[in-house]
């Protein structure tokens, strides 16, 4: 399996990091898009630094670098997933606004019919906002927005991330065990 992963500056970045964590774990081939804000955000929330979250990526891109391999349909992968996805890039994706690579990339995982997941990560919604949800899923995007679960009982922060991430990779039916499915009612 290969997919696209773009991190943008959305709140959340650990998400995305985490993200990455497991599909090298499960082997899948990441080709990273980490935009300029996704870097503020990273050394705004976390301890990791870019070079250790590009270091979890089979291959990393400029986010200025139109031409590179992502920016075609002729490069194949599995889908994107863009985690977190911010309003702005959000707004992008649902205009068809392809002024950097990971929003042409996204374009093109949407003309090609692959699945583009959007883990949208702000609080509260504004018009503008929902409108731009509609417009991407009605051209095919999978809107999944980081809001924690509680069934499986979360204990710690990596749970609840955990949770996010097994959903995201799900929807792109890959097998995992990062959280216990519900059961139904004891």
């Amino acid at each position: 399996m290969k997919l696209v992963v773009g991190l943008s500056g959305g709140s959340g970045i650990i998400y995305g990091v985490r993200f990455l964590e497991v599909l090298r774990e499960l082997g899948v081939e990441s080709h990273l898009i980490f935009t300029t804000a996704a870097k503020k955000t990273l050394v705004l929330e976390t301890d990791y630094t870019v070079s250790q979250v590009e270091s979890l990526a089979t291959r990393v891109y400029g986010v200025g670098d139109i031409s590179a391999p992502p920016s075609s349909g002729s490069f194949k992968t599995d889908g994107m997933v863009v985690i977190p996805c911010s309003m702005k890039t959000l707004a992008g994706i649902a205009s068809g606004y392809s002024d950097n690579l990971l929003l042409r990339a996204a374009d093109v995982t949407l003309k090609e019919r692959r699945p583009l997941i959007l883990v949208l990560r702000e609080t509260p919604l504004n018009i503008i906002h929902i409108e731009n949800m509609l417009r991407a899923a009605q051209a095919g995007a999978v809107i999944a927005p980081a809001m924690p679960a509680f069934y499986h009982k979360p204990k710690t922060i990596d749970d609840l991330l955990n949770h996010q991430v097994g959903k995201v990779l799900d929807l792109l039916g890959i097998e995992h065990n990062l959280f216990e499915r519900w059961k139904g009612a004891k």
